[in-house]
């Protein structure tokens, strides 16, 4: 029996290698003779580096950046020498796990973290950068790795700006004529598992806002900053905002679509076409995926999404497994696509989180029994 493990990581529990260690554990306790090949799985957030890394082998090159509140933080890069390529995790510089509830305001954060990362690639000889979208602790448009780069935020004055919403709301003008001219060279790919414009009902500020600790009150402020600076941008940005993928990571994907003339790709599309994830599943029996959650985001172009239809396209059935299965993922289910949850009934979360690795080994190893008979 052949089977694949390609899981995204389960938040806060454990990471995408981890996971699929743990389910390929399992799986050989039920089936010892079973062909296990683990292929750990990212959509663009938090794991994306580590498995396009592990399946290249690509060297990880640390920075020391910062964080979405601009404390150092050290983050990096993978780096191809033979392509120039970079590959960025943005939540690694300005993700939401760095910064406490206690700590979380979208009105002082900032992806200035992610513009150094992406300076620290250039100055390397990056050619080719691909940027994962995803974890963000941000809903700045994208204006501190725009700052970074060289864009200029400009007050009714011409002084210069910080590039956090509290202080954009009085801009008067974005001057980009000292973007850096090296990123005119650069292939720019943007992983993204989201399709959301920057504002709006279904944008960035309030969908996402409110996972980052936003109020109501601060929903509306933050999309009339992103709404004002659309207003200052030239008519390709503008258009930019109206794009699927836009309101990625805090508008961070407008910045990237709309100033620096990125293609925006499904992180799980990308990184399934580097680990070979549909040359694995044409020679397997069973495909093992999972995540923290699987819910109705899951259907939206998340890791378990694209893998399922991958193993839909070869005809092989899988095993979706989460933390949690909430009741709205029911669409997900088919006769080929199973939903089972790993946590046991009654847990507490912060049990279930330490001891993730457990519950995920001994759920897989109970399908796999179900699946042999």
């Amino acid at each position: 029996m052949i089977v694949v493990c390609a899981p995204d990581s389960f938040k806060e529990s454990m990471t995408a290698p981890e996971a699929a260690q743990a389910m390929a554990d399992g799986v050989r306790d039920a089936v010892p003779d079973a062909v296990v090949i683990q292929l750990p799985m990212s959509d663009g957030g938090e794991g994306f580096v580590a498995a396009i890394a592990a399946a290249t082998g690509d060297t990880w090159v640390p920075v020391v950046a910062a964080d979405a509140l601009e404390r150092p933080i050290e983050a990096g890069y993978a780096w191809s020498p033979a392509t120039h390529r970079a590959v960025i995790e943005m939540a690694s510089a300005a993700g939401l796990e760095a910064i406490t509830p206690s700590e979380r305001d979208l009105r002082r954060s900032s992806t200035v973290g992610v513009g150094r990362l992406v300076l620290a690639a250039l100055d390397a000889g990056a050619r080719h950068l691909v940027v994962g979208l995803g974890g963000s602790a941000t809903n700045d448009g994208g204006a501190g790795l725009l700052s970074e780069l060289g864009v200029r935020f400009l007050d009714a004055a011409g002084s210069e700006l910080a590039p956090v919403p509290a202080e954009l709301e009085r801009c008067a003008a974005i001057d980009v004529s000292r973007l850096d001219p090296r990123l005119a060279d650069c292939l720019i790919e943007a992983a993204c598992d989201v399709t959301n414009p920057l504002l709006g009902p279904t944008g960035a500020s309030a969908v996402y806002g409110p996972q980052k600790g936003a109020t109501p009150d601060d929903v509306a402020y933050l999309d009339g900053v992103l709404a004002h600076l659309i207003s200052l941008s030239s008519p390709a940005a503008k258009l930019a905002a109206l794009l699927p993928g836009a309101g990625a990571a805090g508008g961070l994907g407008w910045a990237l679509l709309g100033f620096l003339g990125a293609r925006m790709r499904p992180g799980v599309e990308l990184v399934a076409e580097t680990v070979g994830l549909d040359a694995a599943v044409t020679v397997a029996d069973l495909v093992l995926t999972g995540e923290g959650s699987v819910d109705a985001q899951t259907l939206r172009g998340k890791t378990c999404a694209g893998v399922a239809a991958v193993a839909r396209r070869h005809g092989v059935p899988v095993i979706v497994l989460g933390g949690r299965v909430t009741a709205d993922a029911a669409a997900f289910a088919s006769d080929s696509v199973a939903l089972v949850t790993i946590t046991p009934e009654g847990q507490p979360l912060d049990e279930a989180l330490r001891r993730g690795p457990e519950n995920l080994r001994r759920t897989v190893a109970g399908s796999m029994r179900t699946e042999a008979r």
